[in-house]
């Protein structure tokens, strides 16, 4: 360890002992009344020392003034360098600030409000490309300039390599804008995944309300189909009575408000038949006399037939 550290740990006597000088600046510096006690110093360096006085100000709980003292060398005259409000070990901070790109949350928009999207969000890709256009260099021939005079197009003068830039009416943009097309950006593979994930996870299957529906949204009559490659997994509900009216909701979401959701009454059944076991119902053995369609008679001629 170098002498000139060892002499920095050791706070200077005279700077040290500059207790009043350091308080009439910190009582300068703070507004009246509201400058607590001496609170300790610290050795800064040679010949500085750093006083701490309490601050009973309302609002900075656990904040002190910190007033710097020094001297020159071989010097007896103590100066106050600077006085500044510091936070104490135990001081009230605000939270760490954080950009307000990460603090936005979805319905935190309001009217009038205005959300710049970055050129490199991952969200987006460019809606078109320049990948179809002719070279800077190319040249049109005889045989298109009578062409070129009926579709009143723009040609460029000049030989080939004097053509620096394609002619604008040339390019895609121009074409997709004149056809209403143009969208400088549209949704990449990751915003589409991002946005299935968050409708899957508010209007998806794993949801409670789809967990109690008696079928899903796949077979609801109240289903607006949506295009492009998320209408393969997703709607647009448009039962008002639905919870998820005018949600972006999958297929296999559900609800009580399905449009099949009422079943009729099955019919009644019977009730079971009853059994009395404690009752002897008698059954003859041989059937009573009387029991035929044909009256009983004593002839014997008839008797011969087999009538009972």
């Amino acid at each position: 360890m170098s002498a000139a550290t060892t002499r920095s740990r050791t706070p200077d006597r005279l700077c040290a002992e500059a207790v009043d000088l350091a308080r009439a600046a910190a009582e300068e510096a703070a507004a009246p009344g509201v400058l607590g006690e001496h609170e300790g110093m610290v050795s800064e360096g040679d010949r500085v020392v750093t006083h701490f006085f309490g601050c009973r100000e309302l609002g900075y709980r656990g904040w002190r003034w910190a007033v710097t003292v020094a001297r020159a060398s071989r010097a007896k005259i103590v100066t106050v360098d600077e006085v500044v409000l510091l936070p104490g070990p135990d001081a009230v901070l605000a939270p760490e600030w954080v950009p307000w790109s990460e603090r936005l949350r979805p319905g935190d928009m309001g009217p009038g409000d205005l959300l710049p999207t970055e050129a490199d969000d991952l969200r987006l890709e460019p809606g078109y490309t320049g990948a179809e256009e002719p070279p800077s260099n190319s040249a049109l021939t005889e045989d298109l300039a009578d062409l070129a005079d009926a579709e009143d197009a723009e040609v460029t003068g000049g030989t080939p390599a004097e053509q620096t830039v394609t002619p604008s009416r040339g390019t895609i943009a121009a074409v997709a804008e004149e056809l209403g097309m143009r969208r400088a950006r549209v949704l990449s593979r990751y915003g589409l995944h991002a946005a299935a994930d968050r409708w899957e996870e508010a209007f998806g299957p794993k949801t409670p309300m789809a967990q109690a529906a008696p079928a899903s949204c796949m077979s609801c009559g109240f289903l607006a189909p949506i295009g492009g490659s998320l209408g393969q997994a997703f709607g647009v509900c448009a039962n008002e009575f639905s919870p998820a009216d005018g949600r972006v909701v999958s297929l296999a979401y559900g609800c009580g408000g399905h449009s099949e959701a009422a079943v009729m009454p099955k019919p009644p059944q019977p009730a079971p038949p009853v059994i009395d076991e404690t009752r002897v119902d008698p059954f003859p053995l041989r059937p009573s006399p009387d029991s035929g369609s044909v009256p009983a008679t004593e002839d014997a001629s008839s008797a011969d037939l087999g009538h009972s």
